[in-house]
């Protein structure tokens, strides 16, 4: 699954995400106690978001038997949008965005499931869409017995903003 490149006139992170035809959504409510997103100095780590769309999760079960690799990619695209919502809480706004350093995908894989790479690639293309060159980042791909709410994948971010 490759995301649609938007055009060169998109020259804001905002502006490429319009075109994708994407909004941020609300920051998911914490299910737990933790915050969201937490700034320090010009990075934002976020916490694990989920595939949640309006308030619900958007598929359950382990990538392998219940979802498709293919879907799960889809999630961790949903996911991204989600961790970008969060960092953009506390960044400002998404534009104060300048740098997409890491990003760590959980993947609640069945047993013998070694395709966590592909699953989080929907999440990594969505940045490089949104982010260009400067969405590039570092990512570790981990494959687990269980997530929360029995959600299939889980994306983290760690982001670099403006001053």
């Amino acid at each position: 699954m490759t995301a649609p490149v938007p055009s060169a006139d998109a020259t804001t992170p905002s502006e490429r995400l319009a075109e994708l035809g994407l909004v941020l959504p609300a920051v998911p409510t914490p299910a737990g106690a933790y915050v969201p997103a937490v700034r320090d100095g010009d990075l934002v780590w976020t916490a694990g978001q989920l595939p949640l769309v309006a308030g619900k999760l958007a598929g359950t079960g382990l990538v392998g038997a219940e979802i498709t690799a293919e879907r799960a990619a889809e999630l961790a695209r949903v996911c991204a949008l989600n961790a970008l919502a969060a960092a953009a809480s506390v960044a400002g706004d998404l534009d104060s965005i300048i740098r997409i350093v890491k990003v760590v995908g959980f993947v609640a894989s069945a047993p013998g499931f070694v395709g966590q790479p592909v699953v989080l690639n929907g999440a990594s293309e969505l940045l490089g869409a949104v982010f260009g060159t400067a969405g590039l980042h570092a990512r570790s791909a981990v494959g687990v017995a269980a997530l929360p709410l029995g959600a299939p994948v889980e994306v983290e971010l760690v982001v670099r903003v403006a001053g």
